[in-house]
């Protein structure tokens, strides 16, 4: 049986903003009471609850930064006493102290609800294999799909990351048909199929990718290595986990879980809001969380929505893919550039794979930016002429696109480093230089 809550996901508009109203009022009304660090935003802000009786007074509220839940470390911004915890996640760290993050039992249950529609809106059943390829322990993607694979009925495999040719054996011996992992490891477990040669015995049909920006291009070049229909997904581990949006069937943005979250898409200047179909940041305010009520939190992504409804049934507000962060952004001789810019620059070249690295540096005072890609298997690297010329092709496409020059340098296949997490794709060694 599928997991639709078709009495939520199409509701009219203003039932659903109605429904928004009341759960982000008590949620604002929950935070200022049980957790100091929003009272004392929402003070300055001369906000109290009473302030915030719906949507529309949404944008009086202060935003919620990464840099909120570091300041609060470990966990100033629980709203619950840990007595209520049952789990507690957290993020890598990378680029400052670890956001942790609590959920009380019944957090878990939405989690697990939010992850059951998406997987059913790409298409899962209760029929189905699930094979989890996430990473399990702190990082959320493993746990959330396990959760939701098996709220829909199906059998899940917490197969985790590594380990590629458990995998494979996995994906032949347990007959899996869902995959859940990122982009990037999904392209390396394709890689690793051909050249297994088993693509013809395997039985997966649908894969639900996410914790990266990726491309249409990826999505292509993934879908003919497994012989699957790809599914974005998205969440952050802040918000939730995997599960906040999904897409559904027609593939044409990302559906929220407008029951349980607001979104809004602002620009990354002045922070005020953006009309619909113009790429901002991404803010989300999380309205029937208990143990982290995250109100207007910035998560830096950037992209689009829109709020037509779709052809799929549902009315919930769509997101566009994620074309990249603002704090991921580099800013080379002036120019803004996406690492997912180079991504589609490279899919569209035969010859070039997307396994890549940009190399940012700074040589008396003028940015360089170097591209680092593989090319394919079956690409005479011997051949000297015929790589240089690819190379030359490649950057001239990278000017054409970017707007500024770049080396791109081409290696071997298999030499640049891959990831079963997210994958890393910049090095900037002006870090630290004037």
């Amino acid at each position: 049986m599928k997991y639709w809550n078709q009495q939520i996901e199409t509701i009219s508009r203003d039932q659903l903003e109605s429904l928004q109203s009341e759960r982000l009022s008590k949620t604002v009304a929950h935070a200022w009471e049980h957790c100091a660090p929003y009272r004392v935003k929402m003070e300055k802000a001369g906000l109290q609850p009473g302030n915030i009786q719906g949507i529309n007074d949404l944008t009086k509220l202060p935003l919620t930064l990464k840099d909120d839940l570091r300041d609060s470390y470990p966990y100033g911004m629980f709203a619950v006493p840990m007595s209520h915890v049952v789990r507690i996640h957290a993020t890598s760290g990378t680029t400052g102290k670890q956001t942790v993050v609590g959920y009380t039992k019944g957090d878990l249950d939405v989690w697990n609800e939010c992850m059951a529609r998406c997987l059913t809106m790409a298409g899962a059943t209760a029929a189905d294999i699930v094979h989890v390829s996430y990473g399990f322990a702190l990082f959320t993607g493993g746990l959330g799909g396990q959760g939701g694979g098996e709220t829909i009925g199906a059998a899940t495999i917490p197969a985790a990351t590594g380990n590629t040719k458990r995998q494979l054996q996995m994906f032949t011996d347990f007959g899996s048909t869902v995959l859940l992992c990122t982009p990037s490891y999904a392209m390396y477990l394709g890689d690793a199929v051909r050249e297994a040669g088993i693509k013809d015995q395997l039985k997966l049909r649908i894969g639900v990718l996410g914790a990266e920006a990726w491309t249409e291009q990826m999505r292509g070049e993934i879908e003919e290595r497994l012989g699957i229909r790809c599914y974005d997904i998205f969440g952050t581990a802040e918000l939730m986990g995997p599960g906040v949006s999904c897409e559904c069937a027609e593939r044409n943005g990302l559906h929220v879980m407008e029951d349980h979250f607001i979104v809004e898409i602002l620009d990354p200047e002045t922070k005020k809001p953006l009309p619909d179909g113009q790429p901002g940041e991404l803010v989300f305010s999380c309205i029937t969380k208990e143990a982290l009520p995250l109100i207007r939190y910035n998560t830096r992504d950037i992209c689009t929505i829109d709020r037509k409804p779709c052809t799929c049934g549902r009315n919930f507000t769509r997101m566009g893919k994620i074309t990249g962060r603002t704090d991921d952004m580099l800013i080379i001789r002036g120019v803004n550039v996406f690492p997912s810019q180079v991504e589609s620059v490279l899919l569209g070249i035969p010859g070039a794979a997307p396994h890549y690295l940009l190399v940012v540096d700074r040589v008396s005072n003028l940015d360089t930016l170097e591209v680092q890609a593989e090319i394919n298997a079956d690409f005479p690297f011997d051949e000297v002429r015929r790589v240089e010329e690819l190379e030359r092709r490649i950057s001239a496409e990278l000017l054409s696109v970017l707007g500024v020059s770049a080396k791109v340098t081409l290696k071997p296949p298999g030499s640049v480093e891959r990831f079963e997490l997210k994958a890393k794709r910049v090095l900037d060694k002006r870090k630290g230089t004037n």
